[in-house]
């Protein structure tokens, strides 16, 4: 039987004093849950932090997509119970974690980059409420290891925007494109291009080509950190955007930003541009 959220062992009792002096029952409560959110980083095992790597041994259970499984497999303990599932399943996941947390259970739920990103924390802590513990693990976003490849197009304000419209509605997107436009923000496109969702990066580059000139520094990088990692640096007028799919990170730089050395810089501030020159 369940009491009070635990397994009842022994029934309650009296003492056999007359009159009775004590009662006792024995009740099993499972120990308060654990939820590690764990980003991965970009791919390169270096670049996996050592409190992920550590929040991965610790798991007793492990959520996550298949593919991310199958990168860190090797670092959990014997015995870890794996819930692995496909694309698209992020909801069930996240789900899945919290349910086991609840059970008591060390759970780790992992996402690529920073799992806070366009990843697993906002699904999975949309589910938990305050009866387990939750531990946010950070990791290398694909914008910073695009970023560390390209130079240093991100040393003044920046912004992400994901162009897959898949949950956000267009309209949004480009309100939110045409604000770092007008406001002259350095932009890292997330989900740029797919086979079925074609048209949303050029309509997104015509819109910052509006503020910028055509020969702004744009860094395209492919599969950052990862072996068969690629990047090249061009321009705001020359990307051809289908040279661009989903394991691609797009950036383009602001009014600032200058090609140095084969290298994309944006200045850390106007006033130390000026007075460099």
């Amino acid at each position: 039987a369940l009491v009070g959220g635990g397994e009842l062992l022994v029934p309650k009792r009296k003492s056999a004093a007359r009159p009775a002096m004590a009662t006792c029952a024995v009740v099993r409560r499972p120990g308060r849950g654990r939820l590690a959110v764990v980003g991965l980083g970009p791919g390169a095992r270096d670049l996996l932090t050592p409190r992920a790597k550590a929040e991965l041994r610790r798991a007793s259970v492990l959520v996550g997509l298949d593919q991310y499984v199958d990168q860190i497999r090797d670092l959990l303990r014997p015995g870890t119970r794996v819930l692995e599932s496909g694309l698209g399943a992020e909801e069930e996941r996240a789900r899945t974690a919290v349910a086991e947390a609840r059970r008591g259970q060390a759970v780790a739920i992992i996402g690529s980059g920073d799992a806070g990103v366009y990843a697993m924390a906002s699904p999975a802590l949309a589910e938990a409420s305050d009866d387990i513990d939750v531990i946010g693990v950070p990791g290398v976003t694909a914008a910073l290891a695009a970023g560390a490849v390209l130079g240093a197009p991100l040393g003044h304000d920046h912004v992400s925007i994901s162009l897959s419209d898949l949950h956000t509605p267009w309209e949004v997107i480009e309100r939110r494109v045409r604000a770092a436009a007008e406001a002259d923000i350095v932009v890292t496109f997330y989900n740029p291009r797919s086979r079925g969702r074609d048209w949303q990066l050029p309509k997104a580059l015509a819109i910052l080509a509006e503020h910028r000139e055509p020969a702004t520094p744009v860094g395209v990088v492919r599969n950052a950190s990862r072996a068969d990692e690629s990047s090249r640096l061009t321009t705001l007028a020359a990307l051809d955007p289908a040279t661009v799919d989903m394991m691609t990170v797009v950036t383009v730089g602001n009014t600032a930003t200058r090609e140095i050395a084969g290298r994309m810089v944006t200045p850390r501030g106007y006033r130390w541009q000026e007075e460099a020159r």
